[in-house]
């Protein structure tokens, strides 16, 4: 009894080492291709094609497809990606996962793994000492793909070989001879297995470790694989919980795909196994000890890219079909974000996408104060004053969520270890934050004055007006050019633009004060007039300061 609970906790461990040597893999492959994963996924169009192959790249590069299918459910929840747009990159996903298994099937038997990874580890030794942080996430990279290895050998290791055994060969041609019962029996296994490790990579190792060593046989082993197809979903069925309508749908196509292919799989299972056997040895002289492995690697692939050449013609449906189960009321009530949430924080390089859509949304609410201030200085009525001071006023309680929840996301991502780059881009978007909320705050104050001045019977005269009207206009081409830099990477934001833009406020503003001054003197309107009037071009010089400062943050 203590024996078998010593090999089980072998198996347990060696797939943990796997299991950390493809997290440290992918976490450090994220902070050395962020900004160019970034760009790449934000430029996907509606095309199908390019979708796939985003998806396919992306599971290539992450080697998960959870990982990548919870990006997906990410960006449509953040309104990053079209729902149509994220169902070919779900596709894409299912492809890029096969990767792994070829190399599982090539490092299975073929090749002694110390003779990989301890070079890898070797190659790898220098680079974690270099200054430049890429080098030192180009070193990680390698070790975490060198610790997959070392993992895959103590998995295949710690797995008793049955294949001498006479009795248990004999249990194995018993449940084969079930053709459709027992397959059913290892696809709920694998999807068992695949839900609980939280990657069908992982899953796929332990599956092949096992096939190796004579616990299953090849048709029970792509069973197990078909079933780890399923299991894969429950991480993006996960993340999709708190999310909005859309990114549940995406959730809910990722698992139709798979559950749609594995049921038209099943029924011709015999026959694919058979052929790509068949296929192999008249075409490969494979040793007995890979065969099986390349076998599955085939059968996965072969699998995944004919799944997605029958169901990609019905997205539309599948669309539908996600539709019918996730009907309308069935997301979560926004806390004042709409776009970020916690299921990206495996993905931090990424989690700067949806970061920035928030971040659009606050500039707009931003944006929009400027227009009712602009109104608020031509309401000739009390009524009309109220409505557009309580419009401010709510703008500003709106923005203030927004900065709290946009901050504590920032303060959660940037605790975690991310590329230089992404933490310059972090610590810009968080000095944007705190400008925005500045900038509500001003625009309110402005209002309030305003109200406060018309208490007090004090009036402008028509070119006091028209001078703070002609300011506001400037600061709406500001925001324009604040809006675009939030949107920018580092490398494509224009701060010669912005500053050349708030130099023209400055300008405007040193004008205005000196004709005040001088209207002052000759008695053009009232002292009490003349203080308003100041005060409320000098807070909007200031608002146009701030509008600089996001723009100049973001360019840290």
């Amino acid at each position: 009894m203590i024996s078998i609970a010593i090999d089980v906790l072998r198996i347990v461990g060696a797939l943990g080492l796997f299991i950390f040597g493809m997290k440290v893999m992918s976490e450090n492959i994220q902070r050395v291709a962020g900004a160019p994963m970034r760009r790449f996924i934000g430029a996907i169009t509606r095309s199908n094609f390019r979708a796939v192959i985003t998806g396919v790249l992306t599971t290539s590069l992450l080697q998960s497809s959870s990982a990548t299918t919870v990006m997906a459910v990410s960006f449509v929840n953040a309104r990053i990606l079209q729902l149509r747009e994220a169902v070919g990159v779900v596709f894409g996903a299912n492809i890029g996962t096969t990767i792994t298994a070829w190399v599982i099937a090539f490092a299975v038997g073929r090749v002694d793994i110390r003779e990989l990874a301890l070079p890898m580890i070797a190659v790898a030794l220098p680079l974690l000492f270099m200054k430049r942080s890429k080098l030192r996430y180009t070193g990680e990279t390698l070790v975490g793909f060198a610790l997959m290895f070392i993992g895959l050998q103590l998995l295949q290791n710690a797995v008793p070989n049955l294949r001498t055994s006479p009795e248990f060969l004999n249990y194995l041609a018993e449940l084969a001879e079930g053709r459709f019962a027992s397959p059913l029996l290892f696809v709920v296994l694998g999807t068992l297995v695949a839900g609980l490790v939280q990657s069908s990579t992982a899953a796929i190792a332990l599956t092949v470790a096992l096939m190796a060593n004579g616990v299953l046989s090849v048709e029970m082993a792509a069973a197990m694989v078909l079933g780890e197809n399923i299991g894969t979903t429950v991480t993006a069925n996960l993340a999709a919980i708190v999310a909005n309508r859309e990114a549940q749908r995406t959730a809910r196509v990722h698992s139709l795909i798979n559950l749609i292919g594995v049921a038209w799989m099943l029924i011709v299972l015999p026959y694919a196994i058979s052929t790509i056997n068949q296929w192999l040895d008249a075409s490969f002289d494979l040793a007995d000890e890979t065969h099986d492995a390349v076998v599955i690697a085939v059968f996965h692939t072969s699998f995944n890219i004919a799944n997605v050449l029958l169901l990609i013609g019905f997205s539309d449906h599948l669309i539908r079909i996600s539709q019918y189960f996730v009907k309308k009321g069935t997301e979560k009530p926004s806390q004042g974000i709409s776009y970020i949430g916690g299921a990206v924080m495996a993905t931090p390089e990424l989690a700067v996408l949806e970061v920035q859509r928030e971040m659009k949304r606050f500039a707009k609410e931003v944006t929009g104060m400027n227009t009712h201030l602009r109104r608020l200085l031509d309401a000739s009525n009390d009524d009309d004053r109220a409505v557009l001071v309580a419009m401010l006023r709510q703008s500003e309680e709106q923005t203030d969520r927004f900065k709290r929840s946009i901050s504590a996301y920032l303060i959660e991502l940037a605790k975690l270890e991310v590329a230089q780059d992404t933490s310059l881009k972090l610590r810009g978007l968080m000095s944007a934050a705190d400008h925005l909320e500045r900038i509500a705050d001003l625009y309110y104050q402005i209002a309030l004055n305003l109200e406060i001045k018309n208490k007090q019977r004090v009036y402008f005269i028509p070119r006091q007006r028209q001078n703070l009207k002609e300011m506001t206009l400037l600061i709406d081409g500001a925001f324009e050019i604040m809006e675009a830099n939030l949107q920018s990477e580092e490398t494509t934001i224009n701060p010669a633009k912005a500053k050349t833009k708030e130099i023209e406020i400055n300008t405007l503003r040193d004008t205005l004060r000196e004709r005040h001054l001088q209207d002052v003197a000759k008695d053009k309107y009232s002292q009490s007039s003349g203080v308003f009037y100041s005060d409320t071009f000098s807070a909007l010089e200031e608002i146009a300061d701030h509008i600089f400062g996001v723009s100049e943050g973001m360019t840290r």
